[in-house]
């Protein structure tokens, strides 16, 4: 990320020489302006890929997989169609669920089982995005990231699957294709779209990447690392397998958003100062903690709107607890073999 491997890495400034004050303008450069500066023009053209690609619905093909496990989940033709219609957009997916339970097409079970069903569309939906921000941020260590957090879509898929095939009767009824949707999207309009989406999206990941971005190199050089590790050490022993480097991704992650806790990783993994594992087991460490309450926040004020308010928070709560358990097993797993 860095042209000289001494000068720009994040823990190695001087502390005595190259302090918070005397930083020449060559260190600067180095270790904040031009590392800081590829990062958001890579940013920029991979979020503008990334919502391109959402916005032509490029994902749609991947509904001709539905019907086979629809039919091994012995599941509904509106939960396939649900299913196909979420992956590109799950507002419109649940709607659709909604009103088949309000008709009493699908039961209970059958409403809670399809909604917990259409987490992997959901993941593949905001897929582009994770890839075009995450690899930026990460490099290499991205595909780890990701690949993880696929496994744990694909684990919840499978499981969705064998719960309804246990647990639902087999349906004599099979349409899955007949309710999507059929009008695509011109060029045009998708890049209209996707250059809107892409002003509001850049503006907030500058106002949250630079100055994490500067922080975490400023709390280096400044030895605050090394002070937080005699104190974990001294104080939050249950924390001890995390570094406190490592743990500053996780603090990021969890006070600010997902963009917050990459800018810290990236500025610790590219400087050098941690190993990829340490950054990956951080960051879905991060996600764990921290994503429950952001999806309640920002899910149900629509889920309210499409389900009873009862009924609405029971679904996310189920959702998160399920995503949650998927991902805490995938980051014991790498903790363990990784």
């Amino acid at each position: 990320m860095a042209g000289h491997p001494v000068e720009a890495s994040v823990g190695n400034a001087p502390v005595g020489g190259y302090g918070a004050g005397h930083m020449t303008f060559t260190h600067f450069w180095h270790t904040m302006a031009w590392p800081l500066a590829k990062l958001l023009g890579s940013l920029a053209v991979s979020l503008l890929a990334a919502n391109l690609i959402e916005a032509l619905n490029w994902t749609r093909f991947l509904a001709r997989f539905a019907r086979p496990l629809i039919r091994a989940g012995h599941m509904k033709d509106v939960v396939g169609a649900s299913f196909s219609v979420a992956f590109f957009s799950g507002m419109a997916g649940n709607t659709m669920l909604a009103e088949a339970h309000q008709q009493g097409t699908i039961t209970n079970r059958e409403l809670f089982l399809a909604n917990l069903f259409n987490s992997l569309p959901t993941y593949f939906l905001h897929l582009p995005t994770m890839i075009f921000i995450t690899v930026p941020f990460l490099g290499p260590a991205a595909a780890v990231y990701v690949g993880l957090t696929f496994g744990a879509a694909i684990l919840r898929t499978l499981c969705i699957v064998l719960a309804g095939r246990f647990l639902l009767p087999v349906p004599t009824e099979e349409c899955i294709e007949c309710r999507l949707p059929g009008r695509g999207i011109t060029w045009r309009e998708a890049l209209d779209k996707s250059w809107v989406r892409f002003k509001k999206r850049i503006t907030r990941i500058c106002l949250i990447t630079i100055p994490i971005y500067a922080l975490v190199v400023a709390l280096d050089s400044w030895g605050l690392f090394s002070k937080a590790e005699n104190f974990m050490t001294d104080h939050v022993g249950f924390m001890d397998w995390i570094s406190p480097k490592a743990f500053s991704i996780v603090v990021f992650g969890m006070a600010a958003e997902f963009t917050a806790g990459l800018a810290a990783a990236g500025a610790l993994l590219h400087g050098g100062e941690l190993p990829v594992k340490e950054v990956v087991l951080a960051l879905l460490t991060a996600n764990i903690l921290s994503t429950p309450a952001r999806a309640f926040r920002h899910q149900f004020p629509y889920y309210s709107g499409i389900f009873r308010p009862g009924l609405a928070a029971a679904l996310i709560a189920y959702s998160q607890a399920f995503r949650v358990s998927s991902i805490l097993l995938m980051t014991l797993g790498y903790a363990w073999l990784g």
